[in-house]
């Protein structure tokens, strides 16, 4: 099932909205007009509201259904794929669209028809969505200032859906849901709920006294409503849903941040901030078996769960913030530690996971199938004890960090006795399955490692910024263990120097620029020698020495690099390089706030604003809540950065990137630091 055909103007029709007649405002129907190969729905300028693991997407007028990713979501189930509102006998006329916050939206609209003579309008419509953490409540309100009273119909013709996320994201049809009843009052008359199950999502629909009723794949919400004059009224419905065998549940109430003192001096990153703060309290999710441990959702649409590197750094960012999301990840992540070697899901003793889903995540096309807990990832075991280190220096109780001590110790253990497959002191990835991720560090696309001449390097693969991650994590862990009085520092210390020494002699390259590390060691431990923003990551970490990281923040603001509105992700130099290439020039926004940490920790405080600069540049342009990555053209070239259309946004290492930018240019270092 497809969605319905959508209205080629954004005004609501007075025809009765439940028909299937066309009009002439009526567009083809999407099967007279998809093409035959399947894409990916583009989030980019559609409106969302979000709590997670719920969210709704829609038109800018709140109407959903015209693009594939419409609709409302729990979880991985999407649970409607269509819904409209009409008042019969007007054209509803759309004026504004009003945040209420990350969860909440109000679509405003004229009723003009309904209007006396004169210039101003006298009726307006307004449609006010409110996302829960398990679906959605909307309340339509028509607000007169006639003197006499309006009888009016207020309909919804609402689509009930199961597809899973992986259907809309590969962009095919929909699925229909298993069973759609109406369910019959006690005293016999008009139904007023309905329900409906598929996906693993049971669907309760209440018209709080409107009548519903089935036509066809559809259902029509109708109420009869009085507007007295000059007054309003308000009718709505309420949708909730269960999901069978949840693995993640969401967070009521809003996120207690501390005060952000200093003040931003920047009012575009006051602005940040301040959005950035909504949308990571709508992001909050915790286990289902675990409702005191809270942790960041990655991002919307696409990533409603637990990621290990993206939660990690979501929680590090944030820590100047706060340190409860800290706790919460490194708890949960801890739970889910490995125990054994699973090929089939890339567990190994010690090792810290990448992703927990509700099913299996098959990517159509790509070959791809990843099981529900999923281990395939070659950074998020160090970046856990990073933020464990992080978190104690900001604060977190001993007793806290003390209880977690066996996980680090089995972290740092991985990374000797697995991450270092080879023995080389370096930690490389490959995938065993040939059905997982073929690329396991957060450029985690099938063709992010690439030579300066485009073409792919051949795994195993050693990322340069892993290197730098596992030698902090050594180094940190060791520091840790000194603290509580357990044994293995001085040997950890020792692996790190290993480890420092064999990056110097492996991984630093040259041009006609000057030397840089590449991006990583293929298979052979040739240096792959595109130059990439993954220098970024090594900043402040303490692999280089001081020389060395003048040189990588030289290469950073480089015009290659540094495009105006952030750091690319590739050199635009480089044979591979596309300004819309998902890892291979565009910017991420959590990658270039990475790169102006680094930089104000190393040192380098000009380099990191400009870096900063950059992102401040380019947030008006997404009105402050900027995206999971954005393209990387110059902005010598376009006055505003170019959306990614598939992006995340909100996304939570996007969003968090706001307290780490500011952080980083107003001096703001952990107590002792």
């Amino acid at each position: 099932m497809t969605p319905p055909a959508a209205p080629r103007t954004t005004a609501l029709t007075d025809q009765d909205p439940m028909t299937d007649t066309a009009t002439s405002t009526d567009a083809p129907s999407p099967s007279d007009t998809a093409p035959t190969a399947f894409r990916q729905p583009l989030p980019a300028g559609e409106t969302v509201v979000l709590r997670a693991p719920a969210q709704a997407w829609s038109a800018a007028d709140g109407r959903m259904g015209a693009a594939p990713i419409h609709g409302v979501y729990l979880g991985d189930t999407r649970l409607v794929s269509a819904a409209t509102a009409a008042v019969d006998g007007a054209v509803a006329e759309h004026i504004a669209t009003v945040p209420l916050g990350a969860s909440s939206v109000r679509f405003e609209s004229l009723l003009r028809d309904l209007d006396d003579p004169g210039a101003d309008p006298d009726v307006r419509l307004a449609v006010r969505r409110d996302v829960t953490r398990s679906g959605v409540t909307e309340g339509i309100t028509v607000t007169s200032r006639l003197a006499r009273p309006l009888e009016l119909t207020i309909r919804v013709r609402l689509t009930p859906d199961a597809s899973s996320m992986d259907v809309v994201k590969s962009g095919r049809p929909a699925t229909p849901p298993q069973t759609v009843e109406l369910e019959q009052p006690d005293d016999g008359g008009v139904p007023t709920r309905a329900s409906w199950s598929g996906g693993g999502a049971h669907v309760s629909l209440d018209a709080r006294g409107g009548h519903v009723a089935r036509r066809g794949d559809r259902l029509e919400l109708v109420w009869r409503v009085t507007v007295p004059a000059r007054a309003s009224s308000t009718v709505g419905f309420e949708l909730s849903a269960t999901l069978d065998d949840a693995v993640v549940a969401g967070v009521d109430g809003e996120q207690a941040w501390a005060p952000i003192e200093p003040a931003p001096r920047d009012d575009r990153l006051a602005r940040w901030l301040d959005r950035a703060q909504g949308d990571l309290s709508a992001l909050r999710l915790t286990t289902a078996d675990s409702p005191d441990d809270v942790f960041l959702a990655a991002g919307a649409p696409w990533f409603f769960t637990l990621f290990g590197r993206d939660s990690l750094w979501a929680a590090r960012f944030t820590l100047p913030l706060d340190r409860s999301i800290a706790a919460g990840t490194l708890r949960v992540l801890a739970r889910l530690q490995g125990t054994t070697s699973v090929a089939d899901t890339a567990e190994q003793p010690g090792k810290i996971m990448h992703e927990l889903r509700q099913h299996t995540l098959t990517i159509p096309d790509e070959g791809v199938s990843l099981p529900p807990l999923y281990y395939g990832t070659v950074d998020a075991t160090p970046l856990w004890v990073c933020l464990l280190h992080d978190a104690w220096r900001w604060g977190l109780p001993d007793a806290e960090v003390e209880a977690l001590l066996p996980n680090l110790e089995a972290a740092l253990a991985w990374m000797r006795d697995f991450g270092d497959s080879d023995g080389d002191d370096l930690l490389e990835y490959v995938d065993e399955t040939g059905h997982g991720l073929a690329n396991q560090g957060w450029k985690d696309s099938g063709d992010s490692v690439q030579w300066r001449d485009g073409s792919l390097a051949e795994g195993p693969i050693a990322l340069c910024e892993v290197q730098a991650y596992a030698y902090e994590a050594a180094m940190h862990g060791a520091d840790l263990l000194d603290h509580f009085g357990r044994p293995g520092a001085d040997g950890w210390r020792e692996w790190a120097g290993r480890l420092r020494d064999r990056f110097r002699a492996s991984f630093w390259v040259s041009d006609a620029a000057g030397d840089y590390p590449a991006i990583a060691l293929d298979a052979a431990k040739r240096p792959v020698d595109t130059v990439t923003s993954n220098l970024g990551h090594l900043l402040g970490t303490g692999l280089l020495t001081s020389a060395e990281e003048a040189r990588v923040a030289s290469r950073l603001v480089s015009p290659e690099l540094s495009s105006g509105f952030g750091l690319r992700t590739m050199s635009s130099d480089s044979a591979g390089f596309w300004p819309l290439s998902y890892h291979g020039g565009s910017v991420w926004t959590h990658d270039t706030a990475i790169a102006v940490s680094g930089l104000a920790r190393a040192g380098f405080a000009a380099e990191a604003q400009q870096l900063a600069d950059g992102l401040l540049a380019a947030a008006p342009a997404f009105d402050y809540r900027m995206p999971e990555l954005h393209s990387g053209d110059s902005a010598a070239d376009v006055p505003a950065p170019v959306p990614y259309p598939a992006s995340c946004r909100p996304q939570a290492w996007s969003a968090a990137a706001a307290v780490a930018v500011w952080a980083a240019t107003h001096g703001v270092v952990a107590p002792g630091a």
